[in-house]
């Protein structure tokens, strides 16, 4: 007969058969601490559209509590709760400690004192500002809370550093399910535990080389997007921009990179136009006829035509990863259960074709807080994102930053970056620049006044720690 042994709090209960125990799935796992009345306790960082989304479904999952939910906007903050359903009883907690004891939620615009606090068991970080995500990652580490870092763009910036930092305080740092790069991550993973050498991963999007001059200005009439749509809706101009010009891509692929041991081609993505049925064709080395520069690369895909036709079958929200058979008997099994190949029968691939953004963000709590997993984190520092003049840029001007009108984002290879100095794009706001830098140049350190802040002294700090590991 099966035996139910309690666990501490941040370890995986286990069914126990005999001498043999089996580690149950994570929705068992969350259902057993709610019986238990344990469920984990949950700080929610930034009320955004990712921040929503989690809002929509935490209080639907069984064994999740979000005792605090932090913005720096209060009527923000009751205005994503009200979209999304939350009556006012649910988030009406004077303090931490009613809302952990009454299972209600706190409201507060000092994220700093919440994560401090015995109340919270795992932190999520949905700002989206690096700066802010850096300092919200250092004080969990500090005050030995797991944290899902949703804040791709500080996991870009010091991905690397703040993992090893989280390893050496006993917490989990992980990316957040639900975006890309942590299913990306998912299926890398799943590859290799299957035997498979991984060829190429990484995600769909729309792409065309003009997008790179995309500004706030000119970013609504590419999505299609009418100016009665824009007025009635929440949309974020910078935000949507750093998407289409090519931004956001790069930074979700460093987080790859640096997370899976892929790398970066040495010019960066190409976004090579593919639907989901050519993926093995195109991703897959050029020397056989594909468009990768190497095996084990990261690379995004397009799901337009370099005229502008659509792609057939395309992949645009979705995430891909290509493997190989390497041996008869296996390219005989791709061909006996009906997988896409290339012509040589050797390459496949596996793609997922949606994702759901924050609706998923409880897979990467429920695995920090009771499996002590993350759903993907640097284990190195292989990519990285440098900032790119759109234009001339002029001594004296200030950079705006990701998504605006100064720079976009250009993966390279870290060695490559340190090489050239590059500013990294989660540091190119509000900086002022001391020289000119042509249209379609690097920006580099040497460019700028260089900014007085933590998140630029972690970066320095990052540079300097993994310098000596990168190749040459």
């Amino acid at each position: 007969m099966q035996q139910l042994r309690r666990a501490p709090p941040d370890a995986a209960i286990r069914l126990t058969f005999g001498h043999e125990e089996f580690r149950m799935n994570l929705h068992h796992l969350l259902a057993q601490r709610a019986a238990t009345g344990t469920p984990l306790r949950v700080l929610l960082i930034g009320a955004g559209k990712f921040g929503s989304m989690f809002l929509s479904q935490v209080r639907r999952t069984p064994g999740l509590h979000l005792v605090a939910l932090a913005d720096l906007s209060r009527q923000r903050a009751l205005q994503s709760l009200a979209r999304v359903g939350w009556p006012p009883e649910q988030h009406a907690a004077a303090s931490l400690d009613d809302a952990r004891k009454h299972g209600t939620t706190y409201l507060t615009d000092d994220a700093p004192a919440a994560i401090a606090a015995d109340a919270v068991e795992i932190v999520i970080d949905a700002t989206g500002s690096p700066a802010a995500g850096i300092r919200h990652a250092l004080a969990c580490c500090k005050h030995g809370k797991h944290i899902v870092m949703v804040n791709v763009e500080a996991d870009a910036l010091a991905g690397p550093l703040l993992a090893r930092r989280a390893r050496q305080a006993g917490i989990v740092y992980s990316l957040a399910y639900g975006d890309q790069p942590a299913l990306i991550c998912e299926m890398v993973d799943w590859a290799r535990a299957a035997g498979f050498e991984v060829i190429a991963a990484g995600k769909g999007t729309k792409y065309l080389p003009a997008y790179h001059e995309a500004t706030p200005q000119t970013v609504w009439g590419h999505y299609g997007f009418t100016p009665q749509q824009v007025a009635g809706g929440d949309y974020n101009a910078q935000m949507f921009n750093s998407f289409l010009d090519g931004t956001k891509s790069a930074i979700e692929m460093a987080a790859v990179a640096n997370a899976t041991g892929l790398t970066p081609a040495p010019g960066g993505l190409e976004f090579p136009p593919c639907g989901v049925d050519d993926l093995p064709r195109v991703m897959r080395p050029r020397a056989e006829g594909g468009h990768l520069h190497h095996r084990g690369q990261v690379e995004v895909v397009s799901s337009i035509e370099r005229d502008g036709r659509p792609v057939f079958r395309d992949l645009r929200w979705g995430v891909y990863v290509s493997f190989a058979a390497d041996s008869d008997y296996v390219r005989r099994c791709f061909s006996e259960y009906g997988l896409h190949t290339d012509d040589s029968g050797n390459y496949a691939a596996m793609y997922k074709p949606y994702h759901l953004i924050g609706l998923e963000l409880g897979i990467s709590v429920a695995a920090a807080g009771l499996r002590g997993e993350a759903t993907g984190a640097a284990t190195g520092f292989r990519g990285d994102v440098v900032s790119i003049a759109k234009r001339d840029l002029n001594q004296g001007e200030a950079l705006d930053g990701e998504g605006g009108y100064t720079v976009y984002g250009r993966l390279m290879p870290a060695a490559q970056s340190l090489q050239c100095a590059g500013l990294p794009i989660g540091l190119a706001h509000g900086v002022k620049m001391t020289r000119r830098v042509a249209k379609g140049q690097a920006v580099t350190w040497n460019d700028i006044a260089a900014p007085d802040s933590e998140a630029a002294r972690l970066r320095r700090e990052m540079e300097a720690t993994f310098q000596q590991c990168l190749p040459e």
